[in-house]
């Protein structure tokens, strides 16, 4: 049989990338293939539109099988990730209600934040629920981690769990400098000795947190995430063994705690990279075992990216998301609630998050199979790309002296509140779509109503930055501003659409300026066509129009733009949807408004509004 596939295949004559390649060009009928189809990317990156067997030959990671060193294809023979939630409750006796509910529903993973760190809280908390099978895990005031995992260890050994118990507390000083712009007060390395001295007798208790989604969240882009991760994991083995623990014991307590965006296979790509990255600098600190090099994560869904309008779109964003995740091979994976962004998530938004994964394993069986990505001409491509970016910045900041250094010199926060900068701009510009909410809006939908206030922080955290803080401000943050101040209004802005001339290009403007217009919460009143300028600003006016958009071809808009605009009189905003090459001429008559695929869509808007609305 062999044999006869290889007299199959011989009668297909082999194809070079330069064939290739040059097929693709004579298709582009002249125009630069490096500049029509090569992208590059946020991360540092070019990516390009084919990958062939040569682009990896090299390639040292496709050597290794799932469960070997150094890990890039995972660290076990299996891909059965543990299905977490997040049990949000301010008693402990509803919380464990909730939870034993949800463990009945499939979960096997579950997140509790505690305030009060007893014994009896945790009898309370825990009640009912098998130490031995479900994961416990527990975040908590960076202050309060010692009591916790003294009573926890305490609960554990009760139940007869300790060489069975999974679970982990989130010990996370860094969070100070992170969040509140301060440096932590207390000796954390000390702190962390104590920690680790308490939880011994519970080998699968996890103490040191790695809270690399907080980066995620706050707009870092993927490089970011992953380079700042391995410099704030290396901090703890640094800590730690410099304080007398070995690096065996130290590097099985850290936990990876990291987000997972939309951009799919580089999300994937990721968790690879980390893998086989983490293994590498494990390995500098000479453990006894190879098995203290496997990387522990768990994946959070974004939040950065989630959207108060068009809110089920959320579920469509987190889907992929935990897609990548699970196809990458964490550990565990909690999927944020769509509903996030603007109250607490009910039980509706819960279960839906549940059978997210519950669609993933039990219809999809990705669960079933183990690095389904490897030897991928593309995916591995990314993993190796994505590992050099991050581990030159993982360099840069450990020759700083190190991710505590840098986050109290406030370096990791101003780095990655100038990416979330540029990524509101390309929000702005469109250059990054929201579906929902920079493109395609749903026009009518008011969200004002939904919106429930969010609890502040119950800490006690100073919130007077010494230096600067990570931002908190979602992509979709100032569109959601500028639509809550049209819905507050004393009137709804009306947009008119002047749809004359040329069919296709007035249909095809019509519909650009109804998405544009839309993404302010502007009332639209789109239109079939006109036989005259003079006929589409009287229906206009009739309309109550606020604003008039003439929609048209660039040809003839050099006749039918001066004569709408001159008949309207100022009666309403005028504006010219497109970029004409006559735009000047138009501008010389008082024509100034133009909106096209170049606008910064939301300071066009953020202006409207400024003319518009009656507070």
């Amino acid at each position: 049989m062999s044999e006869n596939k290889e007299r199959l295949f011989d009668q297909f004559p082999p194809v070079s990338t330069a064939d290739w390649k040059a097929k693709v060009e004579a298709d582009l009928k002249g125009a630069p293939f490096d500049k029509k189809l090569v992208w590059r990317t946020n991360e540092g990156f070019n990516l390009q539109p084919m990958y062939r067997a040569e682009d990896i030959a090299d390639f040292t990671t496709t050597n290794s099988l799932p469960g070997e060193f150094p890990y890039v294809r995972g660290t076990r023979d299996n891909n059965d990730w543990l299905t977490r939630q997040e049990i949000l409750a301010d008693d402990v006796k509803v919380a464990n209600e909730k939870a034993v509910e949800v463990l009945g529903k499939g979960i096997n993973s579950l997140g509790f934040k505690v305030n009060e760190a007893t014994v009896e809280t945790l009898e309370t908390l825990l009640n009912g629920i098998d130490l031995k099978k479900v994961e416990i895990n527990f975040t908590c005031c960076p202050k309060s981690a010692q009591a916790l995992a003294a009573a926890l260890v305490e609960v554990v050994k009760k139940a007869g769990a300790e060489k069975e118990f999974k679970g982990a507390i989130d010990f996370n000083p860094m969070r100070k400098a992170l969040r509140h712009g301060v440096e932590f007060p207390g000796d954390i390395a000390a702190m962390a000795v104590e920690l680790l001295d308490t939880v011994a007798a519970v080998p699968g208790l996890k103490v040191l947190a790695v809270d690399s989604f907080m980066l995620s969240d706050a707009g870092a882009y993927i490089f970011q995430e992953l380079g700042y991760a391995l410099a704030w994991g290396a901090e703890w083995m640094t800590l730690l063994t410099e304080a007398g623990k070995s690096a065996d014991e130290v590097a099985s307590r850290i936990k990876f705690n990291m987000g997972v965006s939309s951009n799919y296979f580089m999300e994937l790509a990721k968790f690879r990279a980390a893998r086989m990255l983490w293994a590498q600098i494990v390995e500098q600190y000479k453990p006894e075992s190879k098995d203290a090099c496997k990387m522990a994560v768990h994946a959070i869904t974004s939040r950065f990216n989630q959207t108060i309008y068009d809110a089920h779109v959320n579920l469509l964003r987190s889907q992929t998301e935990a897609m990548s995740a699970a196809l990458a091979g964490v550990d565990s994976i909690t999927v944020t609630p769509f509903d996030t962004p603007y109250k607490t998530p009910d039980d509706f938004s819960e279960r839906i998050a549940r059978n997210q994964q519950f669609l993933l394993k039990e219809e999809s069986h990705l669960d079933k199979v183990v690095d389904p990505a490897g030897g991928s001409y593309y995916v591995e491509t990314l993993t190796v790309a994505i590992a050099t970016e991050a581990w030159k910045l993982f360099i840069a900041v450990e020759d700083k002296g190190g991710f505590l250094a840098a986050i109290n010199a406030g370096d990791v926060q101003t780095a990655v509140t100038e990416s979330s900068n540029k990524r509101h701009t390309d929000v702005a510009r469109r250059k990054e779509i929201l579906l929902g909410t920079n493109q395609y809006p749903n026009i009518n939908e008011m969200a004002a109503e939904k919106i429930e206030k969010t609890a502040a922080c119950g800490c006690g955290c100073s919130t007077e930055a010494g230096v600067a803080t990570l931002p908190t401000a979602r992509a979709a943050s100032d569109f959601e501003a500028l639509r809550l101040e049209t819905e507050a209004a004393a009137n709804r802005p009306k947009v008119f659409m002047l749809t004359i001339g040329n069919l296709a290009m007035r249909l095809a403007r019509a519909q650009f300026s109804t998405n544009f217009f839309g993404c302010a919460g502007y009332e639209i009143i789109d239109n079939l066509g006109f036989e005259t300028v003079q006929a589409g600003v009287d229906a206009a006016l009739e309309a109550k129009a606020d604003v008039i958009v003439l929609c048209s071809s660039d040809d003839e808009y050099a006749t039918l733009a001066p004569e709408a605009f001159k008949y309207l009189d100022g009666r309403a905003q005028f504006v010219v949807a497109g970029a004409p090459a006559c735009a000047e001429e138009l501008k010389a008559v008082g024509i100034n408004d133009f909106i096209h695929v170049r606008c910064n869509v939301l300071d066009v808007l953020k202006d409207f509004n400024s003319r518009l609305l009656k507070k």
